[in-house]
């Protein structure tokens, strides 16, 4: 991946007004949906090219800034070859259940998916675990189901390896030890992912007891798993392996180039759509609007969310003080924006103001070892606040994608962010927050 779109000395800085685009794009997620669903539908990917185009040509022909754009691009080819790759290849392994949407068992797997989110990322479980989700609970789905998915195995369980989400993936690539986070990030991750699934089994609890008995005894039933396709599992560890490349292993020209690992992704989404026999695609539903809808709408949200980033950045307009601001200035905008571009913002920021350079691997250790407790806000804060609305990290939206194929109600953006997150996860990220600080201090 290429460097934060950040401010260098003797970079333009945007205008101000060149945060219209982004702002309209989000606007639009959030509520064209709701007004115009179809024709929201038909017509989405033309509104992210046109005001992603908007800001491309302002930087290109206005300000003559194209780095930034190419910065943009590259970071973009990163993330849909992971996200691609990894939809693709996971939609080749099917995991059928049977009898196990109890809330106890439920909550198992809440749990498993959240361990499992540390070892293929919150993408891979996510979209490995998701059709099995719902399928499991298929008889009494809401939306609670779903959001709460996004919630622990699409979020917040990824923050103990760099594997686990793309903003601490970017911060190991910058020079933070691979086991840093874990060693200091473990408390938070127990405490934010067991009250998350306190509050998730005790809900899913009164919705059961709800349930007519017909439906309770069906879900009681003794427990049936069946895996197939489990010759993908080789290839997701081949794009696990890509993840670990150099940043600097690209093939093009000096202007512009494509990183190795985004190639070798690519290689292995492609071996298992062609190696995986259609009954198992079948089976799980597999079409690629989901990605398509992702693909379409990122494009739109990287390349408007540079002139966003870029004000952020500068020195001027970030004047936090303390852990704890930055882990809810950085969570709150990782909800907005994509939380990897957000972490390093944040990240270079804090640095920039200890006079250390985040792309001197040097500088990353002295930070890392004398001002721990701002790393770890970062971290935590872009990892646990990406669950905040569908655009927060690339899985949430994927995994709405794939319910509302599936035919489950899924909530809509504003729904979700006022009938979920609010009430549910917020008050439980307040906490963390002082918890991290009184667990740093002690």
């Amino acid at each position: 991946m290429m460097p934060p779109l950040l401010a260098a000395a003797g970079t333009i800085l945007p205008s101000t007004w060149m945060v219209l685009p982004f702002v309209v794009l989000l606007l639009c997620i959030a509520i064209m949906p709701l007004l115009a669903h179809h024709f929201w539908e038909q017509h989405y990917p033309k509104f992210a090219i046109v005001l992603g185009l908007i800001t491309t040509v302002y930087y290109l022909f206005v300000i003559k800034e194209g780095v930034p754009v190419l910065h943009a691009v590259d970071e973009y080819i990163s993330f849909i070859s992971l996200i691609g790759s990894l939809y693709v290849i996971s939609g080749g392994i099917n995991i059928r259940v049977r009898g196990e949407a109890t809330p106890l068992v439920n909550s198992l797997f809440l749990l498993i998916g959240a361990v499992l989110a540390n070892i293929i990322g919150t993408t891979g479980a996510s979209m490995l675990l998701i059709r099995p989700w719902i399928r499991m609970n298929k008889v009494r789905i809401t939306g609670f189901h779903v959001v709460f998915f996004i919630f622990i195995v699409s979020n917040a369980g990824g923050c103990l390896t760099p594997i686990g989400d793309p903003p601490l993936f970017l911060g190991f690539l910058r020079g933070v030890p691979f086991w840093w986070i874990m060693g200091q990030a473990w408390p938070a991750w127990l405490f934010v992912v067991g009250l998350l699934l306190a509050v998730f089994y005790f809900t899913d609890r009164k919705n059961f007891l709800r349930a007519p008995a017909d439906v309770r005894a069906m879900e009681e039933e003794p427990e049936t798993w069946t895996f197939r396709g489990l010759g993908n599992v080789l290839l997701l560890l081949v794009v696990l392996v890509a993840v670990f490349f150099p940043p600097s292993w690209k093939l093009g020209t000096e202007t512009f180039a494509v990183p190795v690992s985004a190639l070798v992704m690519l290689a292995a989404a492609l071996a298992s759509w062609k190696a995986t026999p259609q009954p198992i695609h079948e089976a799980n539903d597999f079409n690629f609007e989901p990605l398509r809808e992702v693909a379409w709408l990122f494009i739109g949200i990287f390349l408007t969310m540079i002139p966003a980033l870029q004000l952020l950045a500068h020195g001027d307009l970030i004047k936090l003080s303390t852990p704890l601001q930055y882990y809810f200035a950085c969570g709150t905008l990782s909800g907005f924006l994509d939380n990897a571009p957000t972490y390093l913002t944040f990240l270079a920021s804090e640095m920039g103001s200890h006079h250390l350079d985040i792309g001197n691997r040097a500088d990353v250790l002295q930070f890392v070892e004398k001002d721990a407790p701002f790393l770890l806000a970062v971290s935590l804060g872009s990892v646990f606040f990406g669950a905040l609305t569908y655009l927060g990290n690339g899985p949430n939206f994927m995994v709405k994608a794939i319910c509302t194929k599936a035919g489950v109600r899924t909530p809509g953006f504003l729904d979700y962010l006022l009938r979920y997150s609010v009430p549910f996860l917020v008050p439980i990220l307040v906490l963390a927050g002082c918890f991290m600080i009184w667990w740093v201090r002690s």
